[in-house]
């Protein structure tokens, strides 16, 4: 039997999720997004679970959305669970974008930042534009000190990744120029703008990251659901939510734009050419 894409492992009040597609860096294949709802929803449904811990197999944490391996399955049809919306899968053109993006990635990230249960993203190595929308909706963020970050999806055309949290995680200023350059920063940089939490030698980070879930687990659950929800509450009140909704819509005209001007609504990019582009190894 081949291995699950996601594995889950519970070790006392902590519930590890990890991706498991290393040899691809941990592209997020719709079958991976699926089975990490099933994870996540699996440790939200145990009680004994205080908190969650995600992480990736391998040398890097995600190289983001998969657009080119090959278990790319993004014409597969699956259960639909993040918003009311017809299936992606018998539909042409913007409105079989539209409708895939709604739910796979902006409706499913949405739904996992709102889990009442704090989690900790353990990244190391690359995390890249749906790797960073992954880290993002966790609310810690451990990275070790080989960790890079980027999101270079300008250079398709199209601004920013779908979950569109840069202002806030970032800072405007920050914000403009990872999106403007496309580059890598790195998890000093990451940690200056207020992204990361904490950065730690790559051999440690396991034992770092299970330790700052210990401390957490030890606080009353019902206390850790409402104060998350108190911080979460606080920033949409910032515009999070209504914002990212108005940049959904540039994101889905660049992808418009792309079809009809160029080779694909990706801009005639790959995963390889954007690899390359950004020195990525």
């Amino acid at each position: 039997m081949s291995e699950p894409v996601v594995r889950y492992e519970r070790r006392g009040p902590v519930a590890l999720v990890t991706m498991n597609r290393p040899d691809y860096r941990n592209a997020q294949n719709s079958a991976m997004t699926y089975a990490l709802d099933d994870a996540f929803t699996r440790a939200v449904d145990d009680a004994a679970v205080k908190v969650i811990v995600l992480g990736g197999e391998g040398k890097h944490f995600s190289a983001g959305h998969d657009i080119g391996s090959p278990g790319r399955d993004a014409d597969v049809r699956f259960d639909r669970r993040a918003v009311q919306w017809w299936d992606h899968t018998d539909r042409t053109g913007g409105d079989q974008r539209f409708a895939r993006e709604s739910e796979v990635y902006l409706g499913m990230c949405r739904r996992w930042r709102e889990i009442p249960k704090p989690m900790i993203a353990s990244v190391q190595g690359a995390c890249i534009a749906g790797g960073l929308m992954l880290a993002w909706v966790c609310d810690l963020i451990v990275a070790s000190e080989d960790a890079f970050f980027a999101d270079p999806v300008v250079r398709m055309g199209i601004p920013g990744v779908e979950y569109f949290a840069h202002p806030w995680v970032l800072g405007p200023r920050a914000a403009k120029e990872v999106l403007f350059t496309g580059e890598r920063f790195s998890a000093q940089q990451a940690k200056e703008w207020g992204m990361v939490s904490r950065i730690v030698p790559r051999e440690q980070l396991e034992e770092h990251v299970s330790a700052l879930a210990g401390k957490i687990a030890a606080m009353p659950q019902f206390g850790l659901a409402l104060a998350k929800k108190a911080v979460n509450q606080a920033e949409d009140l910032m515009g999070l939510r209504s914002g990212m909704d108005s940049v959904f819509g540039l994101h889905h005209f660049a992808h418009a734009h792309n079809a009809e001007t160029s080779q694909d609504s990706l801009g005639g990019q790959s995963a390889r050419s954007m690899r390359d582009a950004n020195g990525e190894a």
